[in-house]
């Protein structure tokens, strides 16, 4: 099976391929084809891609091409993982917002406006090429905006598009573990839009825990999103929110800390990066060593802004392991091998969410078999997620009817 990764440059490449060397079965992938504008960076991950191999004897082969034709035809899986601007665009983004007193992140506020008003051009034109080259080819959409992206893909591949993302993933795992239940053994009720969802229920043996955990003030300050939103807040929404919710909940004084901060995360990613990659242009540099060290780092201060302002602290050692290539990987082995499993994903709403119409791009647990990636019901968002999901979706026309007056809970 082949899979091509767009943006095959990119520095978390070797995450997804640290998850296809683990996969030895029948029907895996056997053939990645990295693509990419800049062939020097695909020449570094390809030499951190080699080291990974060294120790695994049916590893996928991988080879590299700047040529985007040529990197779709034959592909049975395209992952799109570009950044159209790159590094520096982001950078720009943040700090072009900033200066006007508004959010730049690269999903939410200004900075995901601009970032997807750059995106999502290339991104259909991508998704013209795929249904003309390898019209069978299932797309995984990791680009953001993610749900903008995948969304504006399906209108040239239906169905056959399907957009990821770890937060979800992280955050019922992490409601699990502070349950003391198994993670893979839970079923997490999630629902709403890409970086703008909701855990509303986690069941483990057909029982919903999570009454259990908003009633317990010292298990909800123990992880990630209790130490970010706090107890009481939690209580107020009797949900639990994605992270990134953090930046709409708390829009000032996140803002205002990213406008303290030394540099943006856009323009930290963009100088570490550009370090790694110089780096990898000596020949003898131990290549698996400097992007290992590289990613810890990253990882380590992912979302610190925010952390500061809510006076979080460091992030757990268990969040820093990523997740999203386990997501890609578990959805590719459920539609080649037919192997049936429940998974978060961005997929158009069919009447899931009754506020927005059927191609809207929703995030929900979804049942993945050969056919692809099907939404399983769900029940009707609170007032205070069917305001603030309408907001940011009604103005491409998707959400119906038109909402009320949204009510946010009072802090």
């Amino acid at each position: 099976m082949r899979l091509t990764i767009l943006g095959g440059g990119g520095f978390r490449v070797p995450l997804v391929y640290g998850a296809l060397l683990t996969d030895h079965a029948e029907g895996r992938v056997t053939e990645v084809v990295l693509h990419d504008l800049d062939g020097s960076r695909l020449h570094a991950v390809a030499r951190v891609l080699a080291e990974q191999a060294s120790t695994v004897a049916d590893a996928p082969t991988v080879t590299t091409t700047t040529d985007l034709d040529e990197a779709l035809r034959g592909a049975d899986f395209v992952f799109s993982a570009i950044r159209v601007g790159g590094l520096e665009g982001r950078a720009n983004d943040e700090r072009v917002a900033l200066a006007e007193g508004v959010l730049g992140q690269e999903t939410v506020g200004a900075g995901g406006i601009a970032y997807g008003l750059r995106t999502l051009p290339v991104a259909s034109d991508i998704a013209r090429r795929v249904a003309r080259l390898a019209p069978d080819a299932w797309v995984i959409n990791f680009t953001n905006p993610a749900g903008l992206v995948t969304e504006a893909m399906s209108r040239h591949l239906g169905d056959r598009v399907i957009g990821i993302c770890d937060s979800p993933v992280g955050l019922g795992r992490r409601i699990a573990r502070v349950l003391g239940a198994n993670p893979d053994e839970a079923f997490v009720d999630y629902v709403g839009l890409n970086h703008l969802g909701w855990v509303r229920g986690l069941r483990i043996a057909g029982r919903d825990e999570l009454p259990r955990l908003l009633a317990d003030p010292e298990l909800l300050g123990s992880f990630e999103e209790g130490k970010l939103f706090g107890a009481d807040w939690l209580r107020s929404l009797g949900a639990i929110p994605n992270e990134y919710l953090h930046y709409y909940y708390f829009n000032r004084e996140t803002v205002q800390a990213y406008q303290r901060a030394d540099k943006t995360r856009g323009a930290f990613l963009r100088d570490q990066q550009a370090r790694f990659y110089e780096e990898m242009r000596r020949p003898d540099a131990p290549a698996l060593s400097v992007w290992d060290r590289t990613r810890a780092e990253r990882e380590a201060t992912y979302m610190a802004e925010n952390r500061e302002t809510a006076g979080a602290g460091e992030r757990d050692a268990d969040d820093l392991s990523g997740g999203y290539e386990k997501v890609a990987l578990a959805l590719m082995r459920a539609i080649a091998r037919d192997e049936r499993t429940t998974l978060i994903l961005n997929v158009r709403n069919r009447g899931t969410l009754s506020v927005l119409d059927g191609d809207a791009v929703v995030e929900v647990p979804c049942l993945v078999d050969a056919n692809g990636a099907h939404p399983m019901a769900a029940a009707p968002l609170p007032e205070h997620a069917t305001g603030l999901v309408c907001a940011v979706k009604g103005s491409s026309g998707r959400c119906w009817p038109p909402p009320g007056p949204a009510r946010a809970p009072a802090r």
